[in-house]
């Protein structure tokens, strides 16, 4: 997918395999390959606060979440051993709605 938006240490970028019942899934992707939360600098973590806050405001984000996984991915439920971060939409926010289903993120 093409990249969306790019920071010093980070770009963002729609995931090709959106996850169930979600109406946005972005990724955000360290530049240098990391696997563990102590392979970033500190400024890397700022610079992911700048990214997302970006998204939150461009695609107008009212709710949603980001997570991360880190480490060895047969543990931690992820598919690559690089660290990035999902920033979630869910398809319908409304628990009211008869067509709400709700949107999961694995971890282990």
């Amino acid at each position: 997918r093409p990249i969306i938006h790019e920071g010093s240490y980070w770009l963002l970028t729609e995931n090709q395999w959106p996850y169930e019942n979600t109406r946005l899934h972005l990724m955000a992707i360290h530049h240098q390959h990391a696997e563990h939360l102590r392979d970033l600098q500190p400024e890397a973590w700022s610079d992911l606060g700048a990214l997302i806050t970006w998204a939150e405001q461009h695609f107008n984000i009212q709710s949603g979440g980001f997570a991360m996984r880190f480490g060895d991915p047969s543990r931690n439920g992820g598919t690559v051993r690089h660290l990035h971060t999902h920033l979630l939409v869910a398809l319908t926010v409304n628990k009211d709605d008869p067509a709400y289903k709700p949107l999961r993120f694995k971890v282990g």
